[in-house]
């Protein structure tokens, strides 16, 4: 992957990024941290700090192809355990990004599932599971992402009633309130949440703390919260008011 991108993705999740920190990750010197930091504060991503720099916000997300290669063994420590919640025969919504693609990979193994997705890399994934019945959303296909946003999605998720939502989030605020990149979004994913009978979260800890502009929905809404690791002690609170909704892959025996 792409060093850069790397650096934007640390400066994303924490706010800022250490030129020593930095250096110590990618094993290379200050002196060529510095220079990667002086180019993306030339390109506006990234503003300059005493020993660091810091995130310019502008409400966008990184390529599908950078976030799909990210924390990809929690992703994938995450999908298998949110899998285990979901039987045959079951009526899925699936959310837009990397996430819950896996999800859906873990997944080919059942049977005689109903897909309702707006996203096309999860309907592609689970085209391979027996007896699966796929419906998908029209509209325009959203790329490099392959997904599809609009009134169309809503009416899709609005026109049916599902035994599970399984969704990702571009961010979680400290207050648990769930963020994401694009206001569509966050109305396509209320949508799911709205007309499922029960409804997982799957988000690596960088999803915690993470900055996106658009709100809507909070962590206590979801019936399981599926993670790799649990979140820095600023998210205690939330943490405790979840119990036993609360599963955390690196903590299971």
């Amino acid at each position: 992957m792409n060093r850069h991108l790397m650096i934007l993705e640390e400066a994303r999740s924490n706010g800022r990024v250490s030129v020593e920190t930095l250096a110590e990750v990618f094993n290379l010197s200050t002196h060529t941290i510095r220079r990667d930091i002086k180019t993306l504060c030339e390109q506006g991503k990234l503003r300059r700090l005493h020993g660091g720099a810091e995130f310019v916000e502008d409400a966008s997300n990184l390529p599908y192809s950078v976030r799909n290669s990210l924390n990809i063994a929690a992703k994938k420590q995450i999908a298998t355990q949110a899998a285990q919640l979901i039987p045959d025969r079951a009526t899925l919504f699936f959310s837009i990004g990397t996430t819950p693609a896996l999800v859906a990979t873990a997944l080919t193994i059942r049977t005689g599932l109903t897909v309702i997705t707006n996203n096309l890399n999860v309907a592609m994934i689970l085209s391979e599971a027996p007896d699966v019945r796929i419906v998908l959303a029209g509209g325009e296909l959203r790329l490099p992402d392959r997904d599809i946003l609009g009134e169309q999605a809503l009416a899709l998720f609005e026109g049916y009633r599902a035994d599970y939502a399984i969704f990702g989030v571009g961010g979680i605020d400290v207050d648990g309130s769930l963020l994401d990149f694009h206001e569509a979004e966050v109305r396509a994913r209320q949508a799911m949440h709205r007309n499922a009978r029960n409804s997982i979260l799957v988000a690596d800890v960088t999803k915690f703390g993470r900055r996106a502009a658009a709100v809507g929905g909070s962590l206590q809404d979801a019936d399981h919260i599926v993670t790799d690791l649990r979140p820095d002690g600023s998210f205690g609170p939330q943490m405790d008011l979840l119990k036993d909704r609360l599963i955390v892959t690196g903590e299971q025996i």
